[in-house]
């Protein structure tokens, strides 16, 4: 299966910010599932996650299209999921100017996979910052999280929260607004993609849960972008985070199992004949 099913190209979010897109299609439910990167040009380029390694190239050329590669100096790594990491060793090579901000769980989970460059990295965590000239980018804990090793980045400069795996739902096509995205939609993909994505939301406390969630809920962005959901503004922002709260302790959706699969198949040997 293809990693990306619809023409592609960087989508302007605010202020020298660009969402780097990847869609692929669910079959299943007609639409189609992103896994975005971002990068914001500012006085030093951060290029935040990097992306699947199956997409290099149209990823690669999104990316390159708003930053030389010479002058990205930043590259920033939420967390170690394949999604996220895919392109990261290309990255590296392609812009020895950068330095690589993690922190001591992404390492340690990577280790004997990746081979990470210790002396060009920096480790920042959950309540710490780093200076990018006329911006500074600070750590919060997202709502949530399929990796310990997760962290949300806030952009001082435009309010803007890079939410990671947070938020997610399904998309109608190459338009990446909350508004783009039909009501009926969003609200069977929502707590659907969610629960699959951070199935321990079953478990939790609702009020510490509650709580954990105000400590990102607190920056009050103007503006959240996730790797898998729509571009979130004003109203639709608390909107998320009311939905997000609305799921714990709620049961996770069936997943999808052999029959899937067997759909699967026999689509790909009737494009084959």
């Amino acid at each position: 299966m293809p990693p990306i099913t619809l023409p592609t190209s960087p989508y302007a979010v605010t202020t020298e910010t660009w969402l780097i897109t990847t869609l692929a299609e669910d079959a299943a439910a007609g639409a189609y599932v992103g896994a975005h990167s971002l990068v914001i040009r500012g006085e030093q380029p951060v290029i935040v996650d990097t992306g699947c390694s199956l997409a290099r190239e149209p990823w690669a050329e999104q990316v390159f299209s708003i930053v030389e590669p010479g002058d990205v100096r930043w590259i920033y790594v939420s967390h170690d999921d394949h999604d996220h990491i895919g392109n990261l060793e290309y990255m590296l090579d392609m812009c020895p100017g950068a330095t690589l901000v993690a922190n001591f769980s992404i390492v340690a989970r990577l280790g004997g996979d990746v081979e990470l460059p210790l002396e060009r990295m920096r480790w920042v965590d959950v309540g710490e910052a780093f200076d990018a000239g006329d911006r500074t980018f600070s750590l919060v804990r997202p709502p949530m999280f399929d990796s310990p090793a997760t962290r949300a980045l806030h952009d001082s400069e435009t309010n803007l929260l890079w939410a990671v795996d947070s938020f997610g739902a399904l998309f109608a096509g190459a338009a990446y607004e909350r508004a783009d995205v039909p009501d009926d939609l969003y609200d069977f993909s929502f707590p659907v993609v969610n629960a699959w994505n951070t199935p321990w939301l079953e478990w939790v406390d609702v009020d510490r849960y509650t709580a954990m969630v105000q400590q990102s809920r607190a920056l009050r962005p103007d503006i959240v972008v996730s790797a898998h959901g729509p571009v979130l503004r004003g109203e639709q922002v608390d909107d998320a985070f009311d939905r997000t709260i609305a799921l714990a302790a709620q049961p996770v959706p069936e997943t999808p199992g052999q029959a899937m699969l067997d759909q699967l198949l026999a689509s790909l040997n009737t494009v084959a004949a």
